[in-house]
């Protein structure tokens, strides 16, 4: 399974999520661990409506505590019925959520075991995203689909 933050603006049209240029980007990343596109991993988010833009321009809002708050029965329900091994965690607002407030860099490239599941946290793959603009952080991602990979092979 793969929990991002939000639908974006392109999710609204497609209704499929991480569809647009992020989704694609994450999708090179699945590739790299071994996911081809026809087998890609159950999709949802910690909210699941568009927050709308940010106030700055770079980017989509995160959504409010509130809003997270609202919208947990639907991803509690998302999690038991599809009972995932192994769950990505996309971006700050899903890794908080399940791994607690943690800068990227101590958790990317981690993994943690949750019950019966295994959490891997990746960053945003946005463009408005600037963390994987330095080595040390590509490096980690890099970490990150290595395990990714790993606990894949671990499933068959």
């Amino acid at each position: 399974m793969i929990i991002g933050q939000a639908p974006g603006a392109i999710e609204l049209t497609t209704g499929l999520p991480f569809s647009g240029r992020a989704g694609a980007e994450l999708r090179r990343w699945l590739t790299v661990a071994g996911i081809d596109e026809a087998h890609l991993p159950y999709r949802t988010a910690i909210t699941k409506c568009f927050p709308g833009k940010a106030a700055s321009g770079a980017g989509d809002r995160r959504p409010s505590p509130p809003e997270v708050l609202l919208c947990a029965p639907w991803l509690e329900a998302e999690l038991a019925l599809v009972r995932p091994r192994v769950v990505l965690l996309v971006g700050t607002l899903a890794i908080e959520r399940f791994w607690g407030k943690v800068p990227l860099s101590e958790v990317v490239g981690k993994s943690r075991v949750d019950g019966d599941r295994v959490l891997i946290p990746l960053p945003h793959p946005s463009g408005a995203s600037r963390w994987l603009n330095t080595p040390e952080h590509r490096g980690l991602l890099e970490r990150a689909l290595r395990v990714l990979s790993r606990e894949l092979g671990r499933l068959t």
